[in-house]
């Protein structure tokens, strides 16, 4: 067998060095310094997992850093989410179409402002009764119901649905979060903060009509959000919690008619005589409810 023998050809040496010219080439041109698309290279890749802990702060779950991104919204997107619990049609999809992701500033400053629009219409509603009632009438302003408003709405606002969530979490349903729960029930108090206001009218009926709105609206939207959520347990009997729900959905409605909305006009009427359990008449004050 023979062998021939090759001499080193000096061009098998350009070829790495062409390859560095067009290399240089590109970046001259500026190719190498336009963007790249996300998910070119393993650095650029970006996982569930990581966008979920960008939205947790850098304390654990006890700690003041670990809800400091879910008050991190604008107060365009907050308003957004309060009218929104206002339409009917949108509620079955607030939850995927509104709180992506949900947040605790909106329901944070719903629930207190809700506080402080229950206390100031009452007592406007309360000074301007006893403007219109007979001359002997009396009003003082009671601050204890700043402090009965502050622990109802707190507590049905922030407690309930964290309770209903460990109690949801104990039974195996684990569709949503707490800040979830805390998201839905806070915005859905919302509606009764234009209630509260409207409630200053003194005429009874009207005032009725509001409670009613503001306990309809609110129910359909709390119902439509957590009904998915029970439905979706494997023991059917989790569904009836839904009821237990409405009844006390139901009682605080009721609470903030008592408390907040149940002012009158004392009127001095000569002709019509006051209720009497002995069957006499004469003529007194005679309360009329509004």
């Amino acid at each position: 067998m023979a062998y021939v023998q090759v001499e080193a050809d000096d061009r098998l040496e350009e070829g790495p060095e062409g390859l560095q010219f067009k290399c240089a080439d590109a970046s001259a041109q500026g190719i190498s310094n336009a963007p790249r698309s996300p998910g070119v290279g393993n650095t650029d890749r970006r996982y569930l997992s990581d966008e979920a802990n960008q939205r947790k702060g850098g304390g654990s779950f006890w700690t003041i850093e670990y809800y400091q991104p879910y008050f991190d919204i604008d107060t365009k997107t907050v308003l957004q989410r309060c009218y929104m619990t206002l339409v009917p049609t949108e509620a079955r999809t607030y939850i995927s179409s509104q709180l992506n992701p949900p947040d605790l500033y909106g329901p944070f400053w719903t629930l207190t402002t809700l506080i402080f629009a229950l206390y100031l219409s009452s007592s406007l509603g309360a000074s301007i009764a006893s403007y219109l009632s007979a001359e002997n009438a009396a009003y003082d302003y009671d601050f204890q119901l700043l402090s009965i408003a502050v622990t109802i709405v707190y507590a049905y606002g922030l407690a309930l649905p964290v309770l209903l969530w460990l109690a949801l979490r104990y039974l195996g349903v684990g569709e949503w979060s707490v800040i979830e729960a805390i998201a839905v029930w806070g915005y859905a108090q919302f509606v009764w903060i234009p209630v509260s206001v409207l409630c200053v009218i003194p005429v009874r009926i009207v005032r009725w009509v509001l409670v009613g709105l503001g306990w309809g609206l609110s129910g359909w939207f709390l119902g439509s959000n957590i009904y998915p959520i029970l439905a979706s347990a494997e023991a059917k009997a989790t569904r009836l919690i839904i009821i237990l729900l409405a009844a006390i959905h139901f009682g605080i409605a009721i609470t903030f008619k008592v408390l907040f909305f149940s002012y009158y006009i004392v009127n001095l009427d000569e002709k019509t005589p006051p209720p009497t359990t002995g069957g006499s008449s004469g003529n007194s004050t005679n309360p009329r409810w509004l």
